[in-house]
């Protein structure tokens, strides 16, 4: 009788935490206050988030798979909505963001895990990086003047920003634990 391969436990698990993650990030987008061409979301608190808790690659692989499923239509971005044409529209490199986010919101992380300082460090080069993709693709698709991209891309989140910010630190210490332990179990 011939054996089939089998996936190891701990890729299984990861897997299922990637999705896991990006089903997350969906929930969050229909938590979504929409005040302009880019809607207030809790799904960069789960892009982020996603990094500190699955680390770098697994952490962009949650994203990619939230992007993927919103690239072929299913309603997973902001007011439940979904479709390869939001990757060109205003809110376009906030999602992308999203990716790049988690990936170097995990990268920095796995410097130095369960520091304190680095989890801050990240989720802060993290948020920034979301802005560092979102606030450019914003100026070109609208065509507004630096200073109004600004003023509609990166002014009405800051605060909601850094109270987002603080909660994925404290879930991330809280959860981390228990992750650690169940990754490591079989």
């Amino acid at each position: 009788m011939l054996k089939e391969p089998s996936m190891p436990v701990e890729k299984l698990r990861r897997i299922v935490l990637s999705s896991l993650m990006a089903a997350l990030t969906a929930v969050g987008a229909y938590i979504h206050v929409p005040i302009g061409p880019v809607p207030i979301v809790l799904s960069t608190l789960f892009a982020i988030l996603s990094g500190l808790l699955l680390g770098s690659r697994w952490g962009l692989a949650s994203m990619g798979l939230y992007l993927l499923v919103g690239a072929i239509g299913l309603p997973v971005f902001a007011g439940g909505k979904g479709g390869f044409a939001h990757f060109f529209g205003p809110t376009g490199g906030y999602l992308f963001g999203f990716a790049l986010a988690s990936w170097i919101t995990g990268f920095i992380s796995e410097r130095s895990p369960g520091s304190l300082i680095l989890d801050v460090f990240a989720v802060i080069i993290g948020s920034l990086a979301i802005y560092g993709l979102g606030v450019p693709w914003l100026k070109v698709v609208t065509q507004m003047s630096w200073t109004k991209t600004f003023m509609v891309g990166v002014v009405p989140f800051l605060i909601g920003d850094a109270i987002k910010a603080c909660v994925v630190v404290i879930l991330a210490r809280s959860v981390r634990p228990i992750l650690k332990r169940q990754l490591t179990n079989e």
